[in-house]
């Protein structure tokens, strides 16, 4: 299986680079294949504009939208955008590790899922949840809070965990046609001993392992179906990105 983290914080010492890094590790001692995109330490821009298309579909009036139509139909994404767009398409798990800011992933995150997975790319009308272009692919969360479980549960502070997450879980995963899988949380790292931070990584790099195991046979026919399905927005350029990996 082939797996793409998706990491977003500005700190090598941070909780989450270590979920990135267990995760790396896991998944490529399992046997797996990794990419990683690191936002921050790619200086990935998190703001959509123009910048976004070498072309241009309607000079007088921005349309985000209608611009990514336009670059998706005549391949004039910039750059950073057709080289994260390749490696989600590669990707048959996605694993997008964050922390928790303001009851959301941070805005260079947000930003990704803003510009990468563009209208005719990632999406169309008529093909969202169970008809989504990305149907085949799993989703693993892995988050990190501040809070503890307690802040998170449905009768906490802040709600449940499920709650908190639902717009990044059901309206962005799932709205895309992926199997998202239970969210992993390490709650509290700040506040925690090193012993149960250790704990948390080893859980997720198991996790992870076991995830990739499971879901590796189920995907194998979804795949195959999309990938040969070329009356989808889209699906061409994901299916000759996946042929040409093979080659």
């Amino acid at each position: 299986m082939h797996a793409l983290v998706l990491y977003a914080h500005p700190e090598p010492t941070s909780f989450t680079a270590a979920l990135k890094d267990t995760a790396v590790g896991a998944l490529t001692r399992a046997g797996h294949t990794v990419e990683v995109s690191d936002l921050y330490g790619e200086g990935f821009d998190a703001v959509g504009d123009r910048r976004d298309f070498t072309t241009v579909a309607d000079p007088d009036r921005f349309h985000y939208q209608s611009e990514q139509e336009h670059a998706h139909r005549c391949g004039a994404f910039a750059a950073e955008i057709a080289r994260e767009q390749a490696r989600l398409a590669r990707a048959e798990l996605v694993v997008p590790v964050f922390p928790v800011w303001w009851g959301g992933m941070p805005a260079i995150l947000k930003g990704w899922f803003d510009r990468v997975l563009a209208y005719g790319f990632a999406y169309v009308d008529g093909h969202r949840f169970d008809s989504g272009f990305f149907r085949g692919k799993f989703c693993q969360f892995g988050a990190v809070t501040g809070g503890t479980s307690r802040r998170f549960a449905p009768d906490g502070t802040y709600g449940s965990i499920e709650q908190v997450l639902w717009p990044i879980t059901r309206c962005m995963g799932e709205y895309l046609g992926m199997e998202v899988l239970p969210p992993f949380v390490a709650y509290a790292a700040p506040r925690i001993e090193e012993h149960e931070r250790a704990s948390y990584l080893r859980e997720w790099g198991d996790l992870l392992v076991e995830t990739a195991r499971r879901t590796e046979p189920a995907r194998i026919p979804r795949m195959l179906v999309d990938r040969n399905d070329a009356s989808l927005p889209g699906q061409a350029a994901r299916t000759l990105i996946a042929e040409d990996r093979s080659r």
